[in-house]
């Protein structure tokens, strides 16, 4: 195997975490939907917490599609 396929590989492994984090969001909006129908009173801090377990799990997905760059094209494969 060849340092480029390497290179390929890593930045594949690294667009897959961003996947996994789109899920991540979609599962975290999804309880925090099904918990502000379950107990509506509890709706603006349902709400508060869910945004901010939103934004980390974005900035997850973030950081994986900027070290895909950086694989792509600081190591070389671009």
């Amino acid at each position: 195997m060849t340092d480029l396929g390497l290179c390929a590989i890593g930045a594949a492994l690294a667009m897959m975490c961003g996947n996994f984090s789109a899920l991540g969001e979609a599962l975290i909006c999804s309880h925090a939907i099904d918990g502000m129908t379950r107990n509506p009173e509890m709706r603006g801090k349902l709400q508060s917490t869910m945004m901010i377990a939103v934004a980390l799990d974005e900035s997850t997905g973030i950081y994986s599609l900027i070290v895909a760059i950086l694989i792509i094209f600081v190591l070389g494969l671009a």
